[in-house]
């Protein structure tokens, strides 16, 4: 069995930050990921604009140049295959870890990682792991019937397929404003329903005052104060004021958050807040509950995940690998 000073799991820009920590301070490690490089970055709608600029998105001081002062989700992708490639990261994709578990008692027992891939199951040894597994993986359902009908999406690409169709989009955020303006903009015919009575300030503040303007003249149907209670062929139930009404629909996008997958922190023995649904960590050293496991990236967020994106949680790789390097006498 391979044993290693760290294994990081996940390959988004938090942690690949972590590799190239480990990288440069000479730790044998390994990132292993289930999906593709920078995965939840892939999954954005392909012609995604970041709301940052190109520098903030760096890690390793390698510099991201773009001619935007916006970059795209296409040049992000391309950048981060470039880190991979000129660092020489050693990183493992389409490979899943389903749990970690310390071997022995103390601080100082070896961690067992097991995960699997296409080719069958893997098993390693580690002396630290570092969780950056994000949170876009995992949509928050609104538990209502139909929600699971295969008309309903918890993910937007692009506008093209839904043409000519009726299409209600749920959320009152960043990822439901720009699909709904797409959306309209490619002849769908478009309804937002927000739960709350406003939108959220959080919008890009190039995109709000559009999707107001659009509301306001018609364009765009919306309900506000409006919840989802069920999804039928062609149909979606809302609740207004203690009123049900029934919007027609040929396809429902529920752009409603993500959140970590918290199952699979409990399953490495890290506790969750179970109001707030933090994962217990260290807010200086990232370290969980469990000695020598450490959580970096949007991973230690809980409902509220606005506090952490690519610009800050990148930040954390080189603090948690600078303590395991210490640790291990490195």
């Amino acid at each position: 069995m391979v044993t290693r000073d760290v294994i990081i799991v996940g390959a988004g820009p938090s942690g690949l930050a972590a590799a190239i920590a480990c990288e440069r301070r000479g730790l044998d490690y390994e990132v292993i990921e289930r999906g593709v490089l920078v995965n939840s970055i892939f999954n954005f709608p392909p012609h995604m604009a970041f709301f940052t600029t190109p520098e903030l998105l760096e890690i390793g001081g390698l510099p991201f140049v773009s001619p935007f002062e916006k970059p795209t989700r296409f040049e992000a992708l391309r950048y981060y295959r470039r880190v991979v490639d000129i660092c020489t990261l050693k990183v493992s994709l389409g490979q899943a870890v389903q749990r970690v578990v310390r071997r022995g008692d103390g601080p100082e027992g070896l961690f067992v990682v097991r995960s699997h891939s296409a080719s069958g199951e893997r098993t390693q040894e580690a002396r630290a792991v570092v969780l950056a597994v994000g949170y876009y993986d995992q949509p928050n359902l609104l538990g209502v019937p139909g929600e699971g009908l295969p008309h309903v999406h918890h993910y937007y690409k692009e506008a093209h397929p839904f043409y000519g169709q009726r299409v209600v989009v749920v959320g009152g955020s960043n990822s439901a404003a720009e699909a709904a303006l797409e959306l309209y903009r490619a002849g769908a015919k478009v309804t937002l329903v927000h739960r709350h009575a406003t939108l959220s300030s959080s919008i890009k503040y190039w995109v709000l005052p559009d999707l107001q303007n659009r509301i306001n003249e018609g364009s765009i149907a919306a309900r506000f104060n409006t919840r989802v209670t069920e999804i039928t062929p062609g149909v979606v139930w809302v609740e207004t004021d203690g009123q049900r009404q029934e919007l027609p629909a040929d396809a429902v996008l529920l752009l409603t958050g993500y959140h970590t997958d918290r199952e699979f922190l409990k399953r490495c023995g890290v506790q969750v807040d179970s109001v707030t649904c933090v994962p217990y960590h260290d807010a200086d050293t990232f370290e969980t509950n469990v000695p020598n496991v450490f959580l970096v990236g949007g991973v230690i967020v809980g409902v509220d995940t606005a506090p952490v994106f690519i610009e800050n949680g990148r930040l954390h790789g080189e603090k948690v690998v600078g303590l395991i390097a210490s640790r291990l006498g490195r």
